[in-house]
């Protein structure tokens, strides 16, 4: 591809598929967490609330989101995202509706866990479909901007929430309890967003046939084979792949690591209001507002560090990077200090953690195939991962506050394991690129080889590949030399 031809491409792509794809991923962390804009507005008196009801209430989302992850990343992939993606963002802004006329604690913690049931699949699916369609180099930049859905959620959360609170509810059993609004106005927007879903989603390369011509679309296959390898086109569904995906190891370590930054992310998320509410300097009504700073600087530091990460082909630096900044800022929230200090160093949680989410998923996405392998892997990643929600929900109980000492610790000591496993992973991965490195890519003529075009035996042998068929050689994905 020429220079400005392969720049038209990706500028067709990147309009076709990152701007919305980012608006859905927005609602979708919007809907999750909005229930801690609502909490701070009166729902717990409201509900009747007692006990660990609320914290109830957050978990089940986390445990029937956690559940459908693996499966949906599996079947969904066969059936397509065009369909798969507008149907479950229908289910859940209706889930989401009816939450704003929920009667009590039982009918809210129903209401979550079905929350979960229908968001479970949107997020690993829409990020297994950018590593599709990216290079390894590309993928940071556009992954970043899709996750930063969830940082500008927080923000534009924190702002819908105080104008949403100020519209009074009509005369009847909902008089006075404005918060209802959050969940009734919210789901809608979702529904309307969701129903030119069909027409507006991009499905998988490989069968997308609506965005690029055939000669653009074999053009930009021929770009993604030179950066991925193979070709998802290319690659047959097998178990065989399923099982490699679960018994890598390093699936388990980017999914610990995946976890160990997810944790402190969805505390901030749910707690962000209650935890300014707690410095006590600042008056109640003000707490979502205030929530909108931390957030906007989140977003800012998610897409630089993504920018750094893909310009030097570098993951594990920029969260080594972001998680010692977020270790910093709740060492601040330990300690005795002003409000005013709290509430920097809520900024500095913010923006060290949340551009490590997006380079830790782009990371993922990058190190394994062939396509059924990362798929699984990615599964595993997104529902290992997520399971911090179950933990989240529970450490900033109100009776801790206002310092929440085991919140902030516990945050802390997951934000020093997520260090541990980007240095586990990039001494290993390093260890692995010199090893490959040994081998010579350069034929005895002085042209390159390809280990995935070895046709005869003798070149065959020479990278190791012995008696494989391309098939074979193929499946390999990233063990091939």
């Amino acid at each position: 591809l020429e220079p400005q031809e392969y720049k038209r491409l990706l500028r067709k792509i990147d309009l076709a598929i990152v701007p919305y794809v980012t608006l859905l991923y927005l609602l979708s962390f919007l809907d999750r967490v909005n229930i801690g804009q609502a909490a701070t507005l009166g729902l717990r008196t409201d509900l009747g609330l007692v006990g660990n009801q609320y914290a109830v209430a957050l978990t089940v989302f986390f445990v029937s989101y956690v559940a459908v992850e693996l499966p949906s990343m599996i079947w969904f992939k066969k059936i397509g995202v065009r369909y798969c993606i507008p149907a479950i963002m229908v289910a859940w802004a209706i889930v989401m509706t009816l939450m704003g006329v929920v009667h009590n604690a039982a009918g809210l913690q129903a209401a979550r866990f079905f929350l979960g049931l229908c968001e479970g699949p949107l997020f690993p699916l829409l990020n297994y479909m950018l590593s599709c369609w990216y290079t390894r180099k590309q993928q940071g930049t556009r992954v970043a901007i899709f996750f930063s859905g969830a940082t500008l959620s927080g923000a534009f959360g924190g702002i819908l929430a105080y104008g949403l609170s100020r519209i009074p509810m009509p005369a009847g059993p909902f008089q006075g309890e404005n918060w209802r609004w959050i969940f009734i106005i919210e789901g809608i927007l979702t529904l309307v967003c969701a129903l030119p879903g069909y027409w507006l989603l991009v499905d998988f390369p490989a069968v997308e046939k609506r965005l690029l011509s055939p000669l653009e679309s074999a053009q930009w296959n021929h770009v993604l084979a030179k950066s991925q390898g193979v070709t998802n086109a290319e690659v047959p569904f097998s178990w065989s792949q399923v099982k490699s995906g679960v018994a890598e190891w390093r699936t388990w370590v980017h999914a610990i690591m995946y976890l160990a930054i997810a944790n402190p992310l969805y505390s901030l998320a749910l707690f962000t209001p209650q935890i300014i509410t707690g410095l006590g300097s600042f008056p109640r009504t003000s707490a979502n507002l205030l929530s909108v700073p931390p957030y906007v600087v989140g977003y800012i530091t998610t897409i630089a560090m993504a920018w750094f990460s893909d310009k030097f082909l570098v993951r594990s630096i920029p969260i080594i990077a972001g998680m010692l900044v977020t270790i910093v800022g709740y060492i601040i929230l330990i300690c005795d200090v002003s409000a005013g200090v709290k509430y920097f160093a809520l900024h500095l949680t913010v923006a060290g953690v949340s551009p490590c989410i997006a380079l830790a998923i782009t990371w993922t996405g990058n190190t394994f195939g062939p396509a059924y392998k990362r798929a699984t892997s990615m599964a595993i990643f997104f529902s290992f991962g997520n399971s911090a929600g179950l933990i989240s929900s529970n450490v900033y109980p109100l009776a801790e506050a206002p310092r929440y000492f085991k919140g902030h610790g516990i945050n802390l000591g997951f934000s020093v394991l997520a260090i541990a496993c980007a240095v586990v992973l990039g001494l290993a991965n390093m260890r692995e690129n010199k090893q490959r490195d040994k081998i010579s890519y350069a034929n005895p003529d002085g042209s390159s080889a390809d280990p995935l075009k070895a046709n005869d035996e003798d070149e065959k042998a020479r990278w190791g590949l012995t008696g494989m068929s391309r098939e074979d050689i193929v499946l390999l994905g990233d063990k091939h030399p």
